[in-house]
């Protein structure tokens, strides 16, 4: 091939791959980040539809005396500090031994577990409602095997309605987070393991000092997806306990909802709220990538 058909060749192919790029840019601009700004200019004025007035920074200072937006900024953070590390160190027990090679079935039990996070938000959270109900299976069993005297009042008790969603979106989300341990398990070379036996190491020794150190990337991506997904917690919420009793189990997105379209409409200070948990987001992923260190 000769040097002008070789650049004209090159050519071509750097424009079709800056087309692909440009249209990228364009869709993320468009989808993301406009959305994004526009969402932090409504934040600075208050009203409902067309007939937004400019006032600054009062939603922001709005923030600091609303009981309502502490209370889900507080039932927000209770998912996620109880939450997420069970859910991840679920999904990292479950991978491990999922990944042994002389597991019989690990096909079905793969499928079995992830099968929760295809299942609808809507039918998944109707069932659970009707599961924890006074009258539902979980209270039936219980008492069953005399763990309780009498029904847990799951739906209408602070505690209790809080345990529920807990339990729920773990159910849900601690197959998607195995999937990733079980890539990451996949992808080490068991010549490792095989020396660290010659070696005399146990299998604690060879899971804390082989696994969790080669699975820390994955281990901190899952954190943050996790930590992003709980503090945009919604569907679950609204669904079972639908933020009650009392505005005792509702989160930070709920909120934002309920001042959108349930309280009277007021989106500059709807779009203030969410722009908390964009903060709280960027914060807590620059903590967990501080508190794992350089992966380089």
């Amino acid at each position: 091939m000769s040097i002008n058909k070789k650049g004209t060749l090159e050519r071509k192919q750097n424009i079709i791959g800056w087309c692909f790029t440009v249209a990228s840019i364009i869709l993320i601009i468009t989808f993301v980040f406009y959305p994004m700004i526009q969402a932090f200019i409504t934040s600075l004025k208050s009203g409902a539809g067309n007939n937004l007035k400019f006032v600054g920074l009062s939603n922001y200072k709005r923030l600091l005396t609303d009981e309502t937006f502490k209370k889900a900024v507080f039932n927000t953070l209770i998912y996620l500090v109880v939450q997420v590390p069970i859910m991840i160190l679920l999904a990292l027990f479950i991978s491990v031994l999922l990944n042994d090679k002389n597991l019989k079935g690990k096909g079905f039990f793969r499928t079995a577990i992830f099968l929760p996070c295809i299942t609808s938000l809507v039918a998944y959270s109707v069932i659970f409602k009707s599961l924890f109900a006074n009258d539902g299976l979980m209270n039936k069993l219980f008492m069953n095997l005399h763990l309780i005297s009498s029904s847990i009042n799951w739906m209408t008790s602070p505690f209790w309605a809080k345990v529920t969603i807990i339990i729920a979106i773990t159910w849900r989300w601690t197959g998607y987070n195995m999937i990733f341990y079980l890539a990451g398990l996949q992808n080490i070379d068991p010549s490792i393991y095989e020396a660290a036996e010659i070696d005399g190491a146990s299998a604690t020794k060879q899971f804390f000092n082989i696994t969790l150190p080669l699975l820390k990337p994955i281990i901190l991506f899952t954190t943050i997806t996790s930590t992003s997904g709980t503090l945009q917690l919604f569907d679950e919420v609204m669904n079972i306990t639908g933020g009650g009793p009392g505005n005792a189990s509702t989160t930070i997105s709920q909120y934002i909802y309920n001042l959108s379209f349930k309280y009277t409409p007021n989106f500059g200070y709807a779009a203030a709220v969410s722009y908390t948990i964009v903060a709280m987001i960027v914060i807590l992923s620059l903590i967990q990538f501080k508190v794992a260190g350089d992966n380089k």
